[in-house]
């Protein structure tokens, strides 16, 4: 996709934590002291361990000088629009036009109908943002005299009074994946803002043709549309991470890059080493140049987890003697690209075996009576969760789901690419993906046995058994897939934009 040609811009995106709320804040004033321009902050009303996010904004604001603040996404569901426009109207008034407006369409239905909120399904609920936006531009338009009307589906004005008008024109930027809020994007938002972790290759060329072409039908230029970015920090080169962002930025339009950092260091190093190469390679790519090759090194730099053999279950989910094997290469150069993106694959499975044994702590404990169901409640209260039968349940939801899109992103992108990069990875590849059919099932295995327990509270030998399984079979195939593939990623590479 083009380049859209909007002036960069730099920030953060920094969790509200409650427990903390001042490190919070001095992260925000951080964030201004490095020479960042915006701090965001996400907008989850229905958990307590993090700060309202209209009091922090606010907060922010006063302690803050230069600094724009923005919501990364706001919850229009528990908020609603009318209340959202005065609000932030008031916020950028006080601030001096130092505030923008994320909107999301709102997620985590349980917990909104929780707090009152209304139960939507998809459909419902990008027709209610889609309101929200008109509600919140009509009560804007200051210079209007005549009283607000709106008869939607979700929302309704009767005559409410316009104003106050912004200090300045807040953009609506909005968090969207699917294709009805790429549309809306399209149609009605200011920008698009997405977050890294949550897309998949390929993800950002396809959202930036939907919003252009919804754009178009509307009568709008693509380029009125901002496209920003939530981004993870990368491990390893800051020069080699200034390279992705401007290649996002050159490639697929990305102008601002709120990095997601809850420590001071991080911040630090992104506006100091990585944002002044962003600027300088975009520049020179604007103007005709072209971004550095980078260099290539002898030494892997990554090291695979090795399998240790132990096993927790009673039957094994394969015969590992069957696996095929790679032939290594000798004659190896990799880059730091690759490297990163082995040292990325191995992260992802460590956060995997980090939250099973989780999943297997939580399951002991509760089944010996170590935990009472309010200290249960209080110690998953940290992961956003809480502790009863259904929790349980919840808690596997949640892990499996993050199984389940790492292997999908897997088979549907990186695996095609190394196979189609080096053939000889076909047979390894294939048994790779069989492997995944097992471990799919033995997830839905895990799934009914948590049926089970809920029916039968007393009764922990079926999911027992489920998760030993399920321990085993994972455990298993990680190790063999980081042996057989953390080598060729590292040679061969893999990033967005790659997938065919």
């Amino acid at each position: 996709m083009p380049d859209y040609g909007h002036e960069l811009a730099f920030g953060t995106f920094i969790t509200p934590q409650s427990a903390r709320p001042a490190d919070v804040v001095a992260l925000a004033r951080l964030t201004e002291h490095a020479g960042l321009e915006l701090a965001t902050f996400q907008d989850h009303p229905y958990q307590p361990r993090l700060l309202d996010t209209w009091t922090l904004l606010a907060w922010v604001a006063a302690e803050t000088e230069l600094l724009r603040v923005a919501s990364n996404v706001l919850n229009v569901p528990l908020r609603g629009p009318a209340l959202i426009a005065r609000s932030a109207a008031g916020l950028d008034l006080l601030s001096g036009g130092r505030f923008e407006l994320g909107l999301g369409a709102g997620a985590f239905w349980d917990e909104i109908a929780a707090m009152g909120g209304r139960r939507l399904t998809g459909g419902q609920s990008v027709q209610a943002l889609e309101e929200a936006i008109d509600v919140i531009r009509l009560l804007w338009d200051a210079d209007e005299q005549s009283p607000a009307h709106f008869d939607g589906e979700h929302y309704r004005l009767d005559g409410a009074r316009r104003g106050p008008a912004p200090f300045h024109d807040v953009a609506l930027w909005i968090g969207a994946y699917k294709p009805r809020m790429l549309d809306l994007v399209g149609r009605k938002g200011d920008g698009w803002l997405p977050s890294e972790p949550y897309l998949q290759p390929g993800d950002l060329t396809a959202g930036n043709a939907a919003i252009d072409a919804a754009a178009r039908r509307a009568g709008r230029e693509p380029a009125a549309i901002r496209r920003l970015l939530n981004v993870a920090p990368r491990q390893g080169s800051t020069a080699r991470w200034a390279e992705e962002l401007a290649g996002l930025a050159l490639e697929d339009g990305i102008s601002t890059f709120l990095v997601m950092a809850d420590d001071s260091a991080t911040i630090q190093t992104f506006a100091s080493q990585v944002v002044p190469t962003v600027r300088e390679l975009v520049g020179n790519g604007r103007l005709g140049g072209t971004v550095p090759a980078e260099p290539v090194q002898t030494e892997l730099g990554v090291t695979p987890t090795l399998d240790d053999g132990s096993r927790v279950g009673a039957t094994a989910p394969w015969d590992e003697a069957t696996r095929p094997r790679r032939t290594a290469d000798t004659n190896i150069a990799f880059t730091e690209r690759g490297r990163l993106v082995a040292q990325h694959l191995i992260d992802v499975h460590d956060m995997l075996r980090t939250e099973l044994r989780e999943l297997r702590e939580i399951l002991a404990r509760v089944r010996d009576g170590a935990l009472t169901a309010g200290q249960a409640r209080s110690a998953l209260n940290e992961m956003a969760l809480r502790q009863n039968d259904w929790t349980l349940g919840a808690f596997c939801a949640r892990y499996c789901a993050v199984v389940a899109q790492h292997h999908g992103l897997e088979d549907e992108a990186i695996f095609p690419h190394l196979a189609r990069s080096e053939p000889e990875l076909a047979p390894v590849i294939g048994r790779l993906v069989d492997e995944h059919v097992v471990i799919g099932d033995a997830i839905q295995q895990v799934d009914r046995a948590l049926v089970q327990h809920i029916t039968d509270p007393t009764e922990f030998g079926p999911i027992q058994d489920a998760i030993d399984f399920l321990t085993d079979a994972l455990l298993s195939h990680l190790s063999y897939e980081e042996q057989q593939l953390v080598e060729p990623l590292a040679r061969l590479g893999f990033y967005p934009g790659q997938v065919q």
